[in-house]
């Protein structure tokens, strides 16, 4: 996999977007010995995680936007993700145990939606789909890397990442504060997107979804913005 300069949300800093769209760590990697134990115990929780979310849909954070990290440029668009070889890249630098156990839940084909954070319009970019499953994120070993974890061990890796291909932009943008307005509206009468994870479990880079969810979004596509 060619190495691509990408921040995917994982990393310990706070969005742009206000309280409805966040991107940051809820854990330092620090913090690791006091919340996680030995490889088969984050493997369980993976699993539990992986229970919550059966239709198998994902939402996944990148900043489409420069912005230097320790001298590196943490940019990784959905338009980089297409200008990739075979338009596939790896999904690295995620440090919160939550999402990554979302990463290592995820299986070959499985949809994603690539969301743009922490930028002048947050949203809904376009689709993408999981191409490897999870893997050992090569960055958290690397000293100059702005996801470097000096507590991850390659005997017993902390982190990982998946692969991923775009699949198309959407037809329009869907902005954050669309969805937001859906959410609040959903709330109230029960609808799709009441309980979206967006709003419910903003902090998260990686993110369930339902396939009502997924449905209903995708069907914004055709509508004029409300």
């Amino acid at each position: 996999m060619p190495r691509v300069r990408k921040r995917p949300a994982g990393a310990a800093r706070p969005d742009k977007e206000g309280p409805a769209g966040k991107r940051t760590n809820t854990e330092k990697p620090g913090e690791a010995s006091a919340k996680v134990g030995n490889s088969s115990l984050q493997e369980t929780s993976a699993s539990r995680d992986r229970g919550k979310n059966l239709s198998s849909c994902w939402l996944m954070k990148s900043e489409p936007e420069s912005r230097l990290e320790k001298g590196v440029d943490v940019k990784f668009s959905i338009e980089d993700l297409r200008a990739q070889p075979k338009q596939t890249a790896c999904w690295d630098g995620v440090r919160n145990y939550q999402a990554r156990n979302f990463l290592r839940a995820m299986k070959l084909q499985e949809e994603a939606f690539f969301y743009h954070s922490n930028c002048r319009e947050p949203g809904i970019a376009g689709l993408m789909k999981i191409v490897k499953e999870a893997y050992p994120d090569h960055t958290q070993f690397e000293k100059n890397n702005p996801h470097y974890d000096p507590s991850s061990k390659e005997d017993n890796p902390k982190w990982s990442m998946v692969d991923v291909q775009f699949v198309r932009m959407m037809k329009r943008f869907i902005p954050l504060a669309e969805l937001k307005t859906h959410h609040q509206a959903h709330r109230a009468t029960g609808g799709p997107l009441k309980n979206m994870a967006l709003f419910t479990r903003q902090r998260l880079s990686v993110q369930p979804l339902t396939r009502e969810e997924f449905d209903f979004i995708l069907s914004l596509e055709e509508k004029e913005p409300s």
